[in-house]
C-alpha cells in the first residue's frame, strides 16, 4: 500500500492548493476537484471550470472529524458523534450552516455540506494541506463524472493546475447525503 502523506507528487499538489490552485483527486467513487474553502478564486475557477452556479454550495471533505471542529460549533454530543462515526459507504451530512464557512461555500443554502474521505490518497491531500477541502465531481455541469486521470483532463485539459497520481475506490455511487439533524437522506449513495 503507497503511504500518500510522504508522496512527492501528493506534496506538490498540496503546496498548489495552499497557492489557490485547483488540484484533481480521486475519492471513493469518482474523481474530484478540490481547493482551499477560504480561497474565494480558487473557489470561483472551480465554479467556472464545471458551469456551475455559486447558489448550489460545495461540499468539504476532510481526513477526519477533528477538522471541522468549527463547522460542527452548536450541535449537540450526539450529533457530533453521528457526525464522526464510520460509515459503510461515502456519507455527506448537512450541518446547520454556524458562520465559519465562507457564503461561497453554502451557497443559497442553511446548511454547509461535510463529509469524512475514507479513499487514502484524499485523505492524505487533506491531511498534507492541514484542513478541509472542497470537493466537487470532476465535470462539467450536465456530463457524467470523470471516473479517471484521463477524462480528467479530456473535461479540462490545462485549466486544472494539478492532477494527482491515484485511481478512485471502489464506491458505486457518489457519497449519500443525509440531514445531520433529522437523519433524512437527501441523495441515496
Amino acid at each position: 500500500m503507497i503511504n500518500w502523506s510522504s508522496h512527492a507528487r501528493l506534496r506538490r499538489a498540496a503546496a498548489v492548493l495552499q497557492a489557490s490552485g485547483v488540484v484533481a483527486y480521486p475519492t471513493e467513487a469518482v474523481w474530484g476537484l478540490g481547493c482551499d474553502p477560504f480561497s474565494e478564486i480558487a473557489v470561483r475557477k472551480i465554479l467556472n471550470l464545471k458551469q456551475r452556479s455559486v447558489n448550489k454550495g460545495l461540499i468539504l471533505i476532510a481526513d477526519h472529524a477533528d477538522r471541522f471542529t468549527a463547522y460542527l460549533q452548536g450541535l449537540d454530543q450526539d450529533h457530533v458523534q453521528r457526525f464522526s462515526a464510520v460509515y459503510d459507504k461515502p456519507t455527506t451530512w448537512l450541518v446547520p450552516d454556524n458562520g465559519v464557512a465562507p457564503a461561497w461555500i453554502v451557497g443559497e443554502h442553511a446548511t454547509l455540506a461535510l463529509r469524512i474521505v475514507r479513499h487514502p490518497l484524499a485523505a492524505a491531500l487533506c491531511q498534507l494541506f492541514d484542513g478541509p477541502l472542497v470537493s466537487t465531481s470532476a465535470n462539467p455541469q450536465g456530463l457524467p463524472a470523470a471516473k479517471t486521470a484521463l477524462k480528467v483532463k479530456t473535461y479540462f485539459g490545462q485549466h486544472i493546475d494539478f492532477v494527482t497520481p491515484g485511481v478512485v475506490g471502489h464506491a458505486r455511487n457518489s457519497s449519500e447525503i443525509k440531514n445531520i439533524l433529522t437523519g433524512e437522506v437527501i441523495r441515496a449513495g
